[in-house]
């Protein structure tokens, strides 16, 4: 029996790929099989599917692209919807008036491309990949098939998620009754289960024109899966308000809520946010795993160095250390850690938050609440008549804030707090510029950590790599120590979703103010003077603690020339 491949036979020869000796050898094995020639010899692994992809392309004179390596937008991708993508599995690559080229891999099937052409109403050109790169590119840019909702709702089992509050008959304004029957809460809960076992920090339900879009931000970077029906955005939405105790009557302003569930045997939390848009109601909920946020210094992603001065200034008796960066860069976990470290029964220790994220056992943490008046600078005068040794401020947003803050600090309290700037040497001149005096700053001030997360290479599929004269250049890495070290990169697995990363962990910069410092921030000078005096004191920037870990092995240059971009030292 002749495979459908079986024209390649000849191609593959003549291009090298294919000896007559293994023809010969394996032509009679494939005709009892009852498999082509092509087809048996690539389940022998007797020749590479990146060959048999070449030689199709060179048959049909077609370029082969490589779909890893490209970066296609949102507006080509629109072109094929994703029921096509999926059926005749293609990728589009790009769009020019009314011309689109098309990923396939097979392109002598001409029935796929005279479909494309019906259906897209566009004139087809054909790209060639291998099987494994457009099943790659489908889950990267459509999602995988495993994230189909009739999946999802089939698939959810007793057990996995219980939710509170007990469904109720949902009426929606208009008077009309809001689809809430068992396959909208098994789907709602199904939505959760995936986002926590794919390890999301969080879910987005985005309402667009057409489509009601689901994606999940995992290790930093968001990934779009199955959505549902448009139809069933408002019973999806009006759900996930009864459990997080929002009113589903209010649509016309942002609300807040919170569900506490028990997923998969762990107990966790999501912060859920609701605001209004143009085509309906946009909900994003964070997930926070009580059991799995890992408090120890060392999961932090210090090196020993760092890591040894960061638990000398956390223990100081008094003074104020900031964490800066911008939001999501991991600044609250790492307050907790430090909380967590010098968390001990004769030192009491209160915290100001907004929310409370994670509950620390002997640690008392007090929930803001602007609406009843218990704000940031409410909540700090109270708790100094507790007595507290440590306090941690979740942010310092005003003056009256600071003010508070600094006076503790100098009245002998150890003070924690973040603030909202790119570096760490900024960090003082945002407290001067929201009014406080700079000999307040320049007394208190004991420390500032800078921060970002970066992507870890996925341990299982890492492999080494030679980087390119561009990310030695921009990361200034010397010649030498590029030469002694190893780069690896992750070549995509099942265990980190085919993306070469999992996890994350933090780069740092870490300023010490010292009596020179000091003396700076009295004559007010700008942050580019402080932060050439923290380098002459040996302040490593975040580029080259990323640096750092790039040369051992533990991230990617592409990763820390992304975070720290503004960084130009």
């Amino acid at each position: 029996m002749g495979g459908k491949d079986d024209y390649l036979v000849n191609v593959m020869i003549d291009m090298g790929l294919l000896s007559n000796e293994q023809v010969s050898k394996y032509g009679a094995e494939a005709e009892a099989s009852g498999l082509g020639l092509i087809e048996y010899l690539l389940s022998k692994n007797a020749i590479r599917s990146s060959d048999v992809t070449y030689a199709r392309a060179s048959y049909f004179g077609a370029e082969v692209v490589n779909l890893s390596e490209l970066k296609i937008s949102d507006d080509v991708l629109a072109s094929v919807p994703r029921h096509v993508a999926k059926r005749y599995k293609v990728v589009p690559v790009y769009k020019h008036d009314n011309k689109i080229g098309i990923a396939l891999s097979d392109p002598s099937d001409l029935s796929t491309l005279d479909a494309l052409r019906y259906i897209l109403n566009y004139e087809i050109e054909p790209k060639v990949a291998s099987e494994e790169d457009i099943e790659s590119a489908l889950n990267k840019y459509y999602g995988t098939s495993e994230d189909d909702v009739s999946k999802m709702i089939q698939n959810i089992t007793e057990g996995d998620v219980m939710l509170a509050p007990e469904t109720k008959s949902v009426t929606d304004d208009d008077g009309s009754t809001v689809e809430s029957d068992a396959p909208i809460i098994r789907l709602v809960n199904s939505l959760i289960v995936e986002a926590f076992k794919s390890r999301a920090s969080d879910i987005h339900l985005e309402p667009l024109s057409k489509t009601f879009r689901v994606r999940y931000r995992i290790d930093g970077v968001l990934h779009e899966v199955k959505s549902p029906p448009k139809r069933l955005q408002l019973a999806i939405i009006s759900r996930l308000k009864i459990m997080s105790n929002m009113s589903i009557a209010e649509k016309r302003i942002p609300q807040d809520g919170r569900i506490q569930t028990q997923v998969v045997g762990k107990m966790i939390d999501l912060r859920v946010s609701c605001i209004p848009t143009s085509h309906g109601e946009s909900i994003v909920m964070r997930i926070l795993d009580k059991e799995g946020l890992r408090l120890g210094l060392g999961e932090l992603g210090f090196f020993t160095d760092d890591q040894q001065q960061f638990e000398r200034l956390i223990s100081l008796p008094d003074g104020i250390l900031l964490v800066t960066g911008p939001t999501g860069s991991g600044k609250t976990t790492t307050l907790y850690s430090c909380l967590n470290y010098i968390n001990r029964p004769d030192r009491k220790i209160i915290t100001v938050e907004d929310p409370v994220e994670y509950t620390l056992s002997g640690i008392n943490q007090v929930h803001v609440n602007e609406t009843v008046g218990l704000t940031f600078a409410a909540a700090l005068r109270s708790i100094l008549r507790q007595a507290p040794n440590i306090i941690m401020i979740g942010e310092i947003r005003d003056l009256e804030t600071a003010s508070i803050a600094i006076n503790a600090s100098l009245t002998g309290h150890l003070v924690f707090s973040t603030l909202h700037t790119n570096d760490a040497p900024s960090a003082i001149t945002r407290l001067i510029d929201i009014g406080v005096k700079p000999f307040l700053v320049a007394s208190s001030t004991r420390a500032i950590m800078a921060q970002r997360l970066v992507r870890k290479v996925c341990r299982r599929c890492a492999t080494p790599y030679v980087p390119t004269d561009y990310e030695i250049k921009t990361l200034n890495i010397d010649p030498q120590s590029a030469q002694n070290s190893t780069f690896m990169k992750g070549k995509g697995c099942g265990d980190c979703s085919k993306t070469g990363y999992r996890g994350r962990f933090g780069i740092f910069e870490i300023f010490v103010i010292d009596d020179e410092v000091r003396k700076l921030i009295y004559e007010k000078v700008s942050s580019s003077v402080l932060r050439q005096r923290a380098r002459e004191m040996g302040m490593r920037t975040l580029r080259e603690d990323g640096t750092r870990k790039v040369l051992a092995g533990l991230t990617t240059p592409e990763e820390v020339i992304r975070a720290t971009v503004a960084d130009i030292d």
